[in-house]
């Protein structure tokens, strides 16, 4: 259940920052509430609904970020560059309660790992909007006893970040759009069907290897208020033409996921510092 509010954080917190202060404090804390609905992996036909603590945190240091990016480290910036080391989560899933994987071994939740280069294309004149290409690559390893790698990802995608996109109000939205690329190890993982697991309906069955994984669109909006936070966002994958699209354990080749957030601050650091328009360390 831990895993699975990470996620859930992690989901939200993609969301961008206040934007366009000229400072704010180094770090914040707070409490709150999520509820999410999530297919049970990209490819199940079954969805669960989860309502998870929401913990707040944002921290704003010269190299450790907490933040909308999630939790990252950041190695290299320049104006259009940054490169950082980002973390990601995924939820477990237990098997007696999918169809589909029935009688398999559960999935164990898993943390990713790894390096993502940030590219600004394009600001706005009024730098209230931006597009960036991210370029994540991420290693996961199961959250268990004896931690197992299962393979790594890679998630090109443009980002469009906007303040204020209604011109009241103060909300922020952020767009999000791209294709996923897996290794074989990864695919196998989730899509694999042994022979000792082989059932009526679902045969055996092995992914030929790494490639293309779907596609994903991500659309986020939150707003920052003097006591309480709060977001959402809502997701859309399409799996057609991905490498293990064969798979019986693929039952649905397009899904869709949300979730929604509130949070309420309950302390902040009285040293502030310099951010820039999207809540960034002003360079």
């Amino acid at each position: 259940m831990r895993i699975a509010a990470l996620a859930a954080v992690a989901a939200l917190a993609i969301v961008p920052s206040q934007a366009l202060a000229l400072d704010e404090p180094l770090w914040e804390a707070g409490l709150g509430l999520a509820g999410l609905h999530f297919p049970d992996y990209r490819g199940s036909s079954q969805s669960r609904d989860y309502v998870l603590p929401a913990p707040y945190f944002v921290y704003r240091g010269e190299f450790l970020k907490a933040d909308r990016h999630g939790l990252r480290g950041i190695f290299f910036r320049t104006d259009r560059l940054d490169l950082n080391l980002s973390v990601g989560a995924s939820l477990p899933v237990d098997s007696s309660k999918n169809r589909a994987r029935e009688g398999m071994p559960d999935l164990k939740p898993s943390i990713e790992l790894g390096p993502t280069l940030d590219v600004t294309l394009w600001r706005a004149l009024d730098r209230r909007a931006k597009l960036d290409l991210r370029l994540p690559v991420r290693g996961a390893v199961t959250v268990e006893s004896s931690p197992r790698f299962i393979g790594g990802q890679f998630f090109p995608h443009l980002n469009v970040d906007v303040h204020d996109p209604l011109g009241f109000g103060g909300w922020n939205l952020g767009v999000l759009a791209g294709p996923v690329f897996t290794d074989g190890r990864y695919n196998r993982h989730f899509y694999e069907v042994r022979a000792e697991h082989a059932a009526a309906g679902r045969p055996a069955y092995s992914p030929p290897g790494g490639g293309y994984a779907g596609v994903q669109f991500l659309m986020a909006l939150s707003k920052r208020f003097p006591k309480y936070w709060v977001g959402g966002f809502a997701r859309y994958d399409m799996l057609r033409g991905a490498e293990f699209e064969d798979s019986p354990l693929v039952t649905s080749k397009r899904y869709f996921a949300a979730g929604i957030g509130i949070s309420w601050i309950l302390g902040q650091s009285s040293r502030r510092v310099p951010v820039n328009e999207f809540g960034d360390p002003a360079r």
